[in-house]
């Protein structure tokens, strides 16, 4: 024995990018700042398009704010964090400008996290899902309920702010249980509701609401900037079955979807103005 800490091994994912298929749907509100006002649109969108869809994100709208700023509505994909879409869309267009427009852009920047309907809303229905599934017995129903989290005093509206941006990134996550089967055990139960809760505490998420549920939980939450939607759900996967003796508990798949202040479709209403 040497006077060295033995080396516990990790254990090997269970959950990974190979094997997850994961539904999605991930759209965001970013502007960017000209030095100058912007060459016409014109001259330059269309390519900037074809460019920046080699990097998972797809340019959906665009408008100039003001003469200096230049509002973009894109989806991504699930392997795309947030600074990887800053990245991409100030990257590729100062490549297409390079000859004209030596340094286009000031560094900072700002990014929105946009739903298909608005953040409150989102937590409103997690924070209903006991209604929405209903057990027969009552018993197990009111056992049930002491695993839901609520935590009102997280405020996913605030924006935060990176090194040179404003940012807000909250994302709905939904993980199901392999072959829809309902785990009502008091002791898993209690084991999932301290995990999910390690977990957001751990990696500094701010989770709002948690939906634990028989066959599936639902969790809504405020996430760490440099981390992407995959990572953040292959997280919660993996130290959830991890937890619950390595087994597959959940399917290999997940739904994640963009939260927000506004719904898709103001913001594509304003962005077409």
């Amino acid at each position: 024995m040497t006077g060295r800490l033995a080396q516990v091994p990790m254990p090997t994912p269970l959950y990974t990018a190979e094997n997850c298929r994961p539904a999605y749907q991930l759209n965001w509100s970013v502007s960017v700042f000209w030095r100058a006002p912007a060459p016409p649109v014109a001259d330059w969108l269309e390519r900037l398009k074809r460019a920046t869809e080699s990097d998972g994100v797809r340019i959906l709208e665009h408008r100039l704010k003001s003469p200096v700023t230049s509002q973009f509505l894109v989806s991504t994909r699930p392997e795309t964090a947030p600074p990887q879409i800053i990245r991409s869309l100030k990257g590729r267009l100062q490549y297409l400008l390079r000859d004209d427009v030596p340094k286009a852009f000031h560094r900072n920047y700002s990014i929105y996290s946009i739903g298909s309907v608005k953040r409150d809303d989102v937590e409103a229905y997690v924070q209903s899902q006991l209604d929405h599934h209903v057990m027969a017995d009552e018993r197990l129903q009111e056992r049930l309920s002491r695993y839901q989290i609520v935590r009102p005093e997280v405020d996913l509206s605030a924006p935060h702010r990176s090194s040179h941006g404003e940012y807000c990134y909250n994302l709905h996550l939904v993980l199901v249980h392999a072959e829809r089967w309902n785990e009502i055990d008091d002791e898993v139960l209690s084991t999932v509701h301290a995990m999910v809760l390690r977990v957001s505490r751990n990696k500094d998420y701010r989770l709002s609401r948690a939906g634990i549920i028989a066959d599936h939980v639902h969790l809504v939450l405020g996430c760490e900037f440099l981390m992407s939607p995959l990572e953040i759900a292959l997280g919660y996967l993996n130290n959830l079955a991890y937890a619950q003796g390595m087994r597959r508990v959940y399917q290999y798949g997940f739904y994640v979807g963009t939260v927000g202040e506004y719904d898709l479709g103001a913001v594509r209403r304003n962005l077409g103005a």
